[in-house]
């Protein structure tokens, strides 16, 4: 092998499946519950109680139109009555919401018990603190693997707040440093980069 060859891991089906969350875990990211209020199905998770979930595999994905994307697990009941309501609330959590991730990531039955919250313009949850909101309907869903892949068209969101948000990062909450922050080098070329596809984009 010459210096500049990487090696591979092999085929999907040779990859161990804690190491691939061990090294998944390395990419920091922010936490967010899905919300949406149930469609009414006497009996089931969703008879028309609000539902939510704590969920890390949320992404901003289009600026036109304006789509955001999460991603649940095919078991989750929470995304069942996602589907059925057609619409959906993403709240960012922020640093001192450690508590209601946790709650929201339990299998307690009533995982609303002792949350504060009010309706979205569409009707979805909005949990109080929440660092950011935003009011979404389910546009596309797409398979992804044991995931499904979930478009969501943004309709309305909240203002921009200045608490810092709850970060997760090697299987542990974390946060940000006050005093570490500081403007990215190149910060307009970083954010079109984040943002947008053209012929000058990186990658």
């Amino acid at each position: 092998m010459s210096p500049h060859e990487t090696p591979t891991a092999g085929t999907g089906a040779e990859i161990d499946p804690r190491q691939f969350r061990s090294v998944l875990g390395q990419f920091c990211t922010g936490v967010t519950i899905i919300t949406t209020m149930g469609a009414g199905t006497a009996g089931g998770v969703d008879d028309g109680a609000p539902v939510g979930f704590a969920c890390q595999s949320f992404a901003a994905l289009s600026l036109d139109p304006p789509l955001v994307l999460f991603c649940p697990t095919k078991a989750s009941r929470s995304w069942t009555a996602i589907e059925r309501s057609g619409r959906f609330a993403v709240n960012v959590l922020a640093e001192e919401q450690q508590s209601t991730c946790a709650r929201f990531g339990s299998r307690e039955p009533d995982k609303f018990a002792g949350i504060d919250w009010t309706p979205s313009p569409l009707g979805s949850p909005i949990l109080t603190g929440s660092l950011a909101h935003i009011d979404c309907t389910v546009e596309t869903v797409h398979d992804g693997g044991d995931h499904f892949v979930v478009f969501g068209r943004v309709h309305s969101m909240s203002e921009i707040k200045t608490e810092r948000p709850l970060l997760f990062y090697r299987g542990q909450y974390t946060g940000i440093e006050p005093d570490k922050t500081v403007p990215a080098k190149w910060r307009d070329d970083l954010e079109a980069f984040l943002t947008t596809a053209s012929e000058d984009t990186w990658l």
